[in-house]
């Protein structure tokens, strides 16, 4: 069956978890097909004015996120504004309070180091309460731990968690992790990601890459 594009709610009766891409409407944010996002706390429809901070149209700066990522309750992205520039003798960020302080409206960007887009690849599993921080690219099918702070980039299949965030192991060996980059199942259409849906779950690498060729 097919999923009408501004389908909401995954599941019947299931008011807690949404499809991102139906409920985001920032144009800075990009959310693939099939990402869903779950919060028993709050609505999650929500996502943008709860989960996405410091996110103000000055910047420009972007979150991007691919398809068939899960995104756990209270996870958050933290960007560039909620920084204050380092490269001042002071902290205080005085060109947000240009009035009190008689500084131009231009430098109010000056009050923090932009440190640009947030990325989240393909297939990326957020944890509970993780914080991803301004800058960061998580690449395809990494894992972040609950309560994650994530200040750096974490490579394709690697799972990270503390803080900060440091990496706990790869997912797979390295020629599985070029593999499935390769593979890209991602990207395939509906209907043969559903053929082939049960070879991906059970994990059966080979047998997948061979029928994929034949579909």
């Amino acid at each position: 069956m097919q999923i009408p594009a501004n389908t909401i709610y995954p599941r019947s009766g299931d008011r807690e978890t949404v499809y991102l891409k139906a409920v985001v409407t920032d144009p800075n944010i990009s959310v693939g097909e099939h990402t869903i996002y779950n919060d028993f706390v709050r609505d999650p429809t929500g996502f943008e004015r709860n989960n996405v901070l410091y996110h103000y149209p000055i910047n420009g700066d972007r979150l991007v996120i691919g398809k068939f990522c899960s995104i756990a309750c209270g996870a958050k992205f933290l960007f560039t504004s909620a920084n204050h520039t380092l490269q001042s003798l002071s902290t205080y960020p005085f060109p947000i309070f240009y009035e009190a302080w008689d500084t131009p409206v231009s430098e109010i960007t000056e009050a923090w180091d932009n440190r640009g887009d947030i990325v989240i690849g393909n297939d990326v599993w957020i944890g509970y309460e993780a914080a991803i921080l301004p800058g960061v690219r998580i690449g395809n099918g990494a894992i972040v731990a609950a309560r994650a702070v994530v200040t750096k980039d974490v490579e394709p299949y690697t799972i990270v968690g503390g803080v900060p965030a440091k990496p706990i192991r790869k997912r797979f060996d390295p020629d599985t992790i070029r593999r499935l980059e390769q593979l890209r199942w991602w990207d395939w259409p509906r209907e043969k990601l559903r053929q082939l849906l049960p070879l991906l779950r059970r994990g059966e690498l080979a047998a997948l890459e061979r029928a994929a060729e034949d579909i």
